[in-house]
């Protein structure tokens, strides 16, 4: 198809629920808007905010470090596509994030090349009050529209979001059942405080097509809960309800609520001895017979911080690439490490696979309690106070795992070693829950029965 270019791409006189059913008809779920300053286009990239916040909006191709002239970047490929007014999808084959550690921020590229039906009208000059939506499909592709200052959709976008509209920044526009929800926190607030007061709710998880089925797994707690929200899984990212990420975790009572250790992520290395030899291999050389006793089995466990030489593994967690004064990436092709006394990486996480992991999280989360019974079936009891944090990035991740506020502790085993070996592999970063702020910009908690 011949590429053209649309004059008056998106001047057309449909309204705000219009635009949001026609990109949901498209795929969309989930629905974001920016207002464009004046120089955002194609040559100096649209910038998509501060931090890395970004990275948990849009769903990308594994990231990978370019350090061309001595650079400390990221760039990851995004499956973009422009959606002109009559529905007309065309694809965007070199639109990417571009990641500046050294700001930090995020930036959009690549978006007209090579696209067949493009808003170079738009896109490609200075021009002053346009707005961008972007519409997140569940198989992780982005759809883009673009609106121009004459657009009767602008004005209506700016009575919905009020002084948020001139932000700058990416908003959500939480839409749900061809409705706008105005305050997603007391929708989700409303939720919480009706699955509390069920009580005790039976263990399950909700399947694809919304089939309940029941839950015997250790993460049932988190499961159950977002069953109860009529949450399902997706293809790229962790589950959430109007854009909230709902964390659930176990505590031995509902007043001790900051209390237990919660298990971030599971990254397996990417690179070192781990990576090169195999698991077998690793837990040969750097694990430790088992301390109870249990015969012709080796393990690899126990908490490993930054700086701190492990009395087991004789390995240290350290950050390569990373800047722990300035609290910055340096080198993107550093990650996370376990060096051995001799300077040999043992284990090692690159950023750029860190950040793909990262991206999961959600930029604002809810933490709910929950006590655990399984005398004659597994089932779970919510508690009324929970944690609303909002504002995470990878770079928060670092710093905290930097202070040693995140901390690795796997849970690795070899068994029948002298015959027939069998290894367990569970790679796991964690962090005791009452640090849980530690990774966020703010948290306040919340006791829903007030």
């Amino acid at each position: 198809m011949p590429i053209k270019d649309i004059e008056g791409y998106s001047e057309w006189s449909k309204d705000l629920n219009a635009l949001l059913r026609m990109l949901r008809d498209k795929g969309g779920r989930k629905f974001y808007v920016k207002y464009l300053a004046e120089n955002d286009n194609s040559k100096n990239q649209p910038y998509l905010g501060s931090g890395f916040e970004a990275l948990n909006i849009f769903p990308f191709a594994n990231p990978y470090a370019d350090n061309e002239k001595g650079r400390a970047n990221f760039k990851a490929k995004l499956n973009f596509a422009w959606i002109s007014d009559d529905g007309e999808e065309s694809v965007a084959p070199h639109a990417q994030l571009i990641l500046y550690p050294k700001y930090p921020e995020v930036r959009f590229s690549g978006f007209l090349r090579d696209c067949s039906n493009r808003p170079s009208s738009f896109m490609s000059k200075r021009m002053k009050g346009r707005v961008i939506f972007f519409a997140i499909t569940d198989s992780g592709k982005v759809l883009g529209h673009v609106i121009g200052n004459k657009s009767s959709i602008k004005k209506e976008l700016e009575e919905f979001l009020g002084t948020k509209a001139a932000e700058g920044v990416l908003l959500e526009i939480p839409y749900k059942d061809e409705k706008l929800i105005e305050n997603t926190e007391e929708e989700l607030l409303k939720e919480l405080l009706r699955i509390h007061r069920d009580g005790w709710i039976k263990s399950k998880r909700l399947s694809r097509g919304k089939i309940l089925k029941s839950c015997k797994a250790s993460n049932c707690v988190g499961y159950t809960l977002e069953a109860e929200l009529g949450i399902i899984p997706n293809g790229y990212s962790d589950p959430d309800f109007l854009g909230w990420e709902v964390k659930g975790h176990t505590v031995s009572q509902f007043n001790k609520f900051k209390s237990g250790v919660i298990t971030l992520m599971t990254p397996e290395p990417t690179g070192g001895f781990y990576k090169e030899k195999g698991v077998e291999d690793f837990v040969v050389k750097y694990g430790y017979p088992d301390k109870n006793g249990k015969p012709d089995r080796l393990n690899f466990g126990g908490i490993h911080k930054v700086g701190n030489k492990h009395k087991n593994t004789g390995l240290t967690l350290t950050l390569i690439g990373y800047d722990q004064e300035s609290r910055t990436i340096k080198d993107s092709s550093g990650g996370i490490a376990l060096v051995s006394s001799k300077g040999q990486i043992a284990a090692l996480w690159d950023f750029s696979g860190l950040i793909a992991h990262w991206n999961r999280k959600h930029a604002q989360a809810v933490y709910v309690p929950s006590m655990k019974d399984d005398v004659s079936e597994l089932k779970y009891s919510y508690g009324n106070i929970v944690r609303l944090c909002t504002g995470t990035n990878f770079l928060k991740l670092l710093r905290a795992i930097s202070s040693g506020n995140v901390y690795y502790d796997p849970g690795i085993k070899l068994e029948n070693v002298s015959t027939k070996p069998k290894t367990k592999r569970r790679s796991q970063f964690r962090i005791h829950s009452k640090d849980i702020p530690t990774l966020y910009e703010n948290t306040r908690e919340k006791n829903l029965l007030e």
